[in-house]
């Protein structure tokens, strides 16, 4: 893509204007679990290492055949509900979603690359109460893909975490389930039988030495029945297997993240999993209700006649606005440096030390996943900050939830008036020559999410960049095996990605600049808030 010049908003502040950043919370520095927001649909992430049958434990969850849960290795599957069943897989660079079976008999065009996500739906009125998402092998996940997995999981509010009777819990995974652990956020573990049966797995060497005390007897999933005490001799024959395997998994995993002490625990068994649905479907409905409760569908405002403040006309209130979008331009600029210097480190040490070239296509394209979601998170919580800050100003005290919602909806719907604010529902892809191509449409940016969820209620559309299919061929092909030109190309391509992102920011903030300073303005020339 051709390179042209940067707005306005890059021009430095004045000396004698500083710029004051919005009275909000810190910007994120990193992807996390989070609160899901307004109107998120409940959902069950199904998590796990490879080889602990994951497919299985979910084929059985849902009464389906395991084959018809298979997906392309690195693409996410979402399985929700439907009269009619459906297959659709959602591959970057295209506006709509194709047909997709995993034996490759769909009719269509043949897919450049792996699709980010496959929606199957099914008539299972299981899923009339929560969608179930699976996830890529935790082995797999790098720490780019724990980011989006930890996000997932806050906005779903599940996890199901597989693991067989033969493995342990490595280290990334052991650190990803203390994340799950310090939020709101469920948590269920199904222990499957490994290749030995319900043979206890050997304890990893860097975790620590779990307690000599067995699990409590009020967790009947994971131990066995309480009344069974006597001699070991005694007891040989009439121990349950699959739950003292469990009662190890248990309490090695304990010993390592105490935070976990609420998960519920289950052994796999094939022709009972109606205690795993019960426990899943009775916390659907609590959190339902939860989430019904604490998000009215009309908050308080939305009908309010809301005057602006008398003599503000005489402030420099736009005059702080558009110092405050240049600040908060100029810190995520700043922050999305920062993590693309970062993220070519890690491919760098990838191509080398680990998945070579010919992993480097799933590798940067989760990487670039997990920068977009990174980004777009910054671009709303920056934005909301200014947006409140302003209305605060002109209207003369903190804004309730319901005129919060007619400004934003308003500077939403400002944007394309304004040259600035044209074309930002685009996707950017990097392409094989280690350049920067985009596709607009609204369709284009949903293709490049691994996990949907709801509707977006913010002011800007959400930053979306991803591997074209030709770059992805070209870095799978058997010719290729070239880890100094894979450094090279990765090089030039971030520093295209960087470069487009700057701009990208920068019009982004220069454009809610312009909206947000027309709303407020009618206001004072009308004297009331007339979003």
């Amino acid at each position: 893509m051709k390179p042209g010049p940067l707005p306005g908003v890059d021009v430095p502040d004045e000396p004698g204007g500083p710029a004051a950043p919005p009275r909000r919370a810190p910007l994120p520095t990193r992807l996390g679990v989070t609160e899901p927001p307004a109107g998120e649909p409940i959902a069950v992430l199904a998590a796990g290492p490879a080889g602990a049958a994951r497919r299985d434990v979910l084929a059985a969850l849902l009464g389906l055949a395991p084959e018809r849960l298979a997906v392309p290795p690195g693409s996410w599957l979402l399985v929700d509900h439907a009269r009619v069943p459906t297959r659709a897989a959602y591959v970057p660079g295209y506006r709509q979603p194709h047909a997709y079976a995993p034996d490759g008999s769909a009719a269509g065009p043949a897919l450049a690359r792996p699709p980010r996500r496959v929606e199957l739906t099914v008539a299972e009125p299981l899923l009339r109460r929560f969608a179930v998402v699976d996830t890529p092998d935790t082995g797999t996940l790098g720490l780019a893909g724990g980011r989006l997995l930890l996000d997932a999981v806050g906005r779903a509010g599940a996890l199901l975490f597989v693991i067989a009777a033969d493995q342990a819990f490595t280290a990334a995974e052991r650190h990803l389930l203390a994340e799950v652990a310090g939020s709101s956020a469920e948590v269920f573990v199904v222990v499957t039988p490994g290749l030995s049966g319900w043979a206890a797995p050997p304890a990893p060497a860097d975790s620590p030495a779990p307690a000599d005390s067995p699990a409590p007897a009020d967790s009947p999933e994971s131990t066995g029945p309480p009344e069974l005490a006597g001699p070991p001799s005694e007891l040989a024959g009439a121990v349950d297997p699959a739950g003292a395997v469990v009662a190890a998994h248990r309490a090695a995993l304990l010993a390592a993240v105490p935070g976990l002490a609420r998960a519920r625990w289950y052994p796999a068994r094939p022709d009972d999993t109606e205690a795993l649905r019960r426990a899943i479907v009775g916390w659907a409905a609590d959190e339902g209700l939860r989430r019904g409760s604490a998000q009215p569908p009309e908050p308080p405002g939305v009908h309010d006649r809301v005057p602006v403040l008398p003599g503000v006309e005489a402030t420099d209130w736009a005059g702080q606005l558009e110092r405050q979008a240049r600040s908060c331009a100029q810190r995520i600029r700043q922050d999305v440096a920062l993590e693309l210097a970062d993220m070519h480190l890690r491919v760098v040490q990838e191509i080398v030390f680990g998945v070579g070239c010919a992993g480097l296509p799933q590798l940067l394209d989760r990487e670039l996943e997990a920068l977009s979601l990174l980004a777009t998170g910054l671009c709303d919580q920056a934005v909301r900050g200014i947006c409140d800050d302003a209305a605060e100003r002109v209207l003369g005290g903190p804004v309730s939830d319901g005129v919060r919602r007619r400004i934003v909806e308003a500077v939403r719907f400002g944007l394309d008036d304004h040259p600035a604010g044209r074309g930002l529902d685009r996707v950017l892809l990097v392409t094989s020559t280690a350049g920067v191509a985009e596709l607009a449409g609204p369709g284009a940016a949903d293709a490049l999410r691994g996990y949907p969820g709801a509707e977006r209620a913010e002011v800007l559309p959400p930053v979306a960049v991803a591997l074209s299919g030709p770059c992805w061929q070209r870095w799978r092909g058997p010719g290729n095996d070239d880890p100094g030109g894979a450094r090279a190309w990765a090089q030039r391509a971030l520093r295209e990605v960087e470069l487009e992102l700057t701009r990208e920011v920068s019009r982004r903030f220069e454009a809610v600049r312009l909206s947000l300073d027309t709303v407020l303005a009618d206001a004072l020339d009308h004297g009331i808030l007339l979003a």
